[in-house]
């Protein structure tokens, strides 16, 4: 179970695997925002579900004004490695 205060959020990052692997987020409270490279940032509210494809850059974290928290689960993956990557831009955040 993560919680992340108003603003917070990680950075970009990669959930790598040959085969399966991946994420998926279980939001429980407050609101926040999750993004996949090249795409749209989706608002995120208890009772939403994201699953994530392995190998898929992307980030997830509070919005400026609310907590947020969501239940992470790992997908078992072969050769399964996260990667960290840049920080969000600050912003590209603020416009969100």
């Amino acid at each position: 179970n993560v919680t992340f205060e108003p603003g917070c959020r990680n950075n970009w990052h990669i959930h790598h695997a040959d085969k399966n692997g991946g994420q998926i987020l279980i939001c429980v409270a407050g609101s926040g925002w999750y993004q996949e490279e090249g795409k749209e940032a989706r608002s995120l509210n208890p009772g939403d579900v994201v699953v994530i494809p392995a190998n898929v850059k992307h980030w997830h974290g509070a919005k400026a004004d609310c907590w947020f928290s969501h239940i992470a689960v790992e997908i078992p993956g072969e050769n399964a490695s996260n990667e960290w990557c840049e920080a969000v831009d600050d912003k590209a955040y603020a416009k969100l």
